[in-house]
């Protein structure tokens, strides 16, 4: 598996799992230089296949909002995934670092846990179809 900076081409082939296919709506080829100007972004590849896109979009100075969209055909590379995330987030330039979790997502909250994230509120009706959603944040 290889990490390289995110292209807007990586999202047509993100096989991406079911519980973000809301949010894809949003995270479209139109959308992506956006957020590849609001910070650092990255896509994880194996053997051609897009495995997952991530990023920081800075918000201000000390803050940023956390993004991942991942595949829903990981497997064992999720480990290497979840490995190259936590070291990032360690040398990430930014005090607070935000996520958000679709409420019925319990993979998701468990990740945002794994990486030292802290529940801070509930947000009803956030995603594009009105799903509720948790509010994460990492505090260094």
């Amino acid at each position: 598996m290889e990490i390289v900076p995110f292209q807007p081409q990586h999202l047509d082939t993100l096989a991406l799992q079911p519980s973000q296919t809301d949010f894809l709506k949003n995270f479209d080829k139109t959308y992506a230089p956006a957020l590849i100007a609001a910070g650092p972004c990255f896509t994880a590849i194996k053997d051609g296949i897009v495995l997952g896109c991530a990023g920081l979009s800075k918000q201000w100075d000390n803050r940023a909002i956390a993004w991942a969209l991942l595949s829903a055909n990981l497997g064992r590379e999720f480990i290497r995934i979840h490995r190259a995330v936590e070291r990032y987030l360690l040398i990430a330039d930014f005090k607070r670092i935000e996520a958000f979790v679709d409420a019925n997502f319990a993979e998701g909250h468990r990740w945002m846990q794994m990486l030292g994230f802290e529940r801070e509120g509930y947000m009803r009706s956030f995603s594009p179809s009105g799903n509720d959603a948790v509010l994460y944040a990492r505090i260094r």
